[in-house]
């Protein structure tokens, strides 16, 4: 594969996972993309923060069941520590729980190890523009979770939303991903990320989980 263009920035990856069979080839693929670099390897959530203090990390690729301190304890010290430091949990394990324990703790993307390279390496570029990636099967848990739960208050949606913001909460709301929602909408990705961000920005949404949860409150889902 010819070396990237030097117009191309590299995202600065850290790979977690406490299996080295499954942690180092998971590294090398990822490395195969051109806007990806796999800067360290980690075994623990303490040999994860301490690849984030020694160096330069766009995005953690996290599992969560590891030894010494696992993944949620992790990315919670990385939200609290290193804000800029965009966590995806990659694991075996998609239980209420667990999935409500990690975005909580500030995970932007929550995938389970069924996912290919190329959605892994599509949630750590989303990660690290500031947008949550959901596995399917995790987006499908969290809805019904949601939905199951008596609703905590939430704050009503600000008056300035456009009909289009409106229109893609609500859909995000109801579980579609982007590429669902531009094709429903018929728009483009890239203006479903401009009506997102707009909207997170307006009603001050931290997530994607936080979407959902105000889309339901505000009876759009």
């Amino acid at each position: 594969m010819s070396e990237p263009t030097q117009d191309v920035r590299r995202l600065k990856v850290v790979v977690a996972d406490d299996q080295a069979a499954v942690r180092e080839p998971l590294a090398a693929v990822l490395g195969l993309s051109e806007d990806i670099e796999v800067v360290a390897a980690a075994a623990d959530g303490t040999e994860v923060l301490a690849a984030v203090a020694s160096g330069s990390v766009d995005v953690v690729l996290m599992d969560l069941r590891m030894p010494v301190m696992d993944g949620t304890e992790a990315t919670r010290r990385l939200t609290e520590e290193y804000p800029e430091v965009a966590v995806v949990v990659l694991t075996t394990f998609a239980d209420d729980d667990s999935i409500l324990a990690a975005l909580s703790a500030g995970a932007r993307g929550y995938l389970t190890k069924n996912a290919g390279r190329q959605d892994i390496a599509r949630a750590i570029r989303a990660a690290a523009a500031g947008q949550s990636v959901l596995d399917r099967e995790v987006q499908d848990r969290l809805l019904a979770t949601i939905r199951t739960k008596p609703p905590a208050p939430a704050r009503p949606l600000p008056g300035d939303l456009t009909p289009r913001e409106r229109e893609v909460l609500t859909l995000i709301g109801r579980g579609l991903p982007n590429r669902a929602i531009a094709q429903k909408l018929f728009i483009s990705e890239a203006t479903v990320k401009t009506h997102i961000n707009n909207l997170f920005a307006k009603a001050d949404i931290k997530d994607r989980a936080d979407a959902v949860r105000r889309a339901i409150a505000a009876g759009l889902a």
